[in-house]
């Protein structure tokens, strides 16, 4: 078996923080929500952002949330378009903390990258495209 791309990931969050993953998410990365609204209705469990055209982020409100640590969690990582310095003026604009820097190995090779942590404790790399 050869998987070609990750389809989604799927997380939790505290019930609520809804509004606190918009601002992540949207407002500052720049996805585009979706389903929201069906979700603030009761008719879906999750609602949805728009990381490409082929990926998404699932993400499920709970009401017994626990914020992930190293023994339950590490990062999720994902590739842009543009170089990483574009991405961290964008987040140092936004007011947000970069938790560390490297060039990390990854399924595209090596490549600039950047890490951060959302409002619910989650890491995120954040990798420049590799040649």
């Amino acid at each position: 078996m050869n998987i070609i791309a990750i389809d989604h990931v799927n997380i939790q969050i505290p019930k609520s923080g809804v509004e606190d993953a918009l601002e992540f998410y949207s407002n500052i990365l720049g996805f585009k929500a979706e389903q929201i609204d069906e979700y603030k209705k009761g008719v879906r469990t999750l609602f949805t952002f728009r990381l490409g055209e082929n990926a998404v982020l699932h993400i499920r409100p709970i009401d017994d949330f626990s914020p992930p640590d190293k023994s339950n969690y590490d990062h999720f990582a994902l590739i842009v378009d543009m170089p990483i310095s574009e991405v961290k003026s964008k987040l140092s604009d936004a007011n947000m903390s970069i938790m560390r820097e490297g060039n990390p190995l990854g399924a595209r090779g090596r490549a600039p990258a950047i890490y951060l942590q959302d409002p619910f404790g989650y890491i995120i790399e954040i990798k420049e495209k590799s040649d």
